[in-house]
């Protein structure tokens, strides 16, 4: 069942203020459980883990920053 737009645009937000700074920390505090790598591997790592959050959530932000498709037409 497809998602509302409404509930499209809950969840995004939901996921951009709760869920990515919860993530942030928990990839910042697995890095840190290893000894400090070099600058460049900690780059890649970084933004290998940057793109890789936003995969799943992919179907979640398409089209919330449209109009709400679902309203009526304003006149």
């Amino acid at each position: 069942m497809a998602m509302s737009w409404k509930a499209r645009r809950r969840w995004a937000l939901f996921a951009l203020v709760v869920a990515l700074p919860l993530y942030i920390v928990v990839a910042v505090n697995v890095i840190d459980l290893f000894d400090r790598p070099p600058f460049l591997l900690e780059l890649v790592i970084y933004v290998v883990l940057g793109f890789l959050w936003a995969l799943p959530l992919k179907r979640l932000f398409r089209g919330v920053s449209q109009p709400d498709p679902d309203a009526p037409p304003e006149q």
